[in-house]
């Protein structure tokens, strides 16, 4: 079999867009299906330890329900991914004032951030370049970004997100994609039983609005404490559940790999910015409705965001999401799909 790229229609935006699903299936008959509206991750088809194809993402059958749903399933978001504290930041002497969409604080983008936007598309050798421009002052961020995301997927089943920004004038630019991972398939039950390992000795403590505090402690000793694998569900009710930014250790191999037992798959996550936000979907509810028809529900699936530190464009101490005039972000984040016995 040989790798191809195949391209349908998805459905209409509620303003009338076309919007087209992509597949990008490798030599070996695994897929992954990205549509053009958020560059949103719509599912992931590998094998399980016996060869069968299981789809490993949740998302929803239709563009309306992406539209009319929260929770961000699958989908790329900026300008500035997490949270950024009471919406206002301070850049160059300008106070700018965000939309504030999650409490009292701006979250992934504002009202409008890049997941609910159709953006342009090419193939691009295997691979599909996404992009679009965010002019400036949209959502009240300063300078025109152009932005693109290279979608590709390899023949060892690694997916991967190649970003790459440009901006006018000094911006916050945080990039990151929000795809929920079920390793044993989409709407199978919770991930509690998964089995996960992260790259971290360190993490953001938040306060009751998921805001840092500034501050940066061990994971030794708390239920953030995933350096050896362990199974999500051990420790997340002394943790309160999982919504937390990870400091990742530099270092060879995956930052995070995440086991189902049931499956046997395994996806490791590599990637070259400083922290992972692990969110084990405590706000999925029995209104969303997966691709197979059944709810979802609490913890039935789990995002590893990787990201700068939430709210970093008010801590200096953290390190710096300001992309200068001129600049160019440039990150990639890749998930490898295997299957174990």
């Amino acid at each position: 079999m040989k790798k191809e790229i195949t391209v349908r229609p998805f459905g209409t935006t509620a303003d009338g867009r076309a919007v087209q699903e992509l597949i990008l299936t490798n030599a070996n008959g695994a897929s992954v299906s990205v549509l053009d509206y958020g560059v949103t991750i719509h599912a992931i088809r590998v094998p399980d330890k016996t060869g069968a194809l299981c789809d490993v993402c949740l998302g929803y059958n239709t563009v309306a329900e992406y539209e009319a749903n929260g929770g961000y399933l699958g989908a790329t978001v900026g300008r500035y991914a997490n949270r950024i504290a009471r919406g206002r930041f301070t850049l160059d002497g300008t106070e700018y004032s965000l939309f504030c969409n999650d409490g009292n604080n701006s979250l992934h983008g504002g009202k409008r951030g890049f997941d609910r936007y159709v953006w342009d598309y090419k193939t691009e050798g295997d691979g599909v370049r996404f992009s679009r421009v965010s002019e400036d002052g949209e959502e009240n961020y300063p300078g025109r970004l152009e932005v693109s995301v290279l979608v590709t997927f390899s023949d060892d089943g690694s997916l991967t997100l190649d970003y790459t920004a440009k901006t006018d004038r000094n911006t916050p630019v945080n990039l990151t994609n929000h795809v929920y991972l079920n390793l044993s398939g989409d709407a199978s039950g919770d991930v509690l039983s998964h089995t996960l390992f992260i790259r971290a000795d360190e993490y953001t403590p938040v306060d009751a609005e998921l805001i840092p505090t500034g501050e940066i402690l061990p994971v030794k000793g708390t239920p953030l404490d995933f350096r050896t694998a362990k199974e999500i569900g051990r420790d997340i009710e002394a943790a309160g559940g999982y919504d937390h930014n990870f400091v990742l250790r530099a270092g060879d191999g995956p930052i995070a790999t995440v086991t189902s037992p049931l499956t046997g798959i395994v996806c490791d996550v590599f990637c070259d910015l400083p922290g992972v936000q692990l969110y084990t979907g405590g706000g999925l509810a029995s209104t969303q409705i997966s691709k197979t028809g059944k709810p979802y529900g609490p913890s039935y699936g789990l995002c590893l965001e990787t990201q700068f530190f939430p709210d970093s464009v008010n801590r200096p101490s953290f390190p710096s999401a300001i992309l200068p005039a001129g600049g160019t972000f440039r990150h990639a984040t890749t998930y490898r799909f295997s299957a174990g016995q």
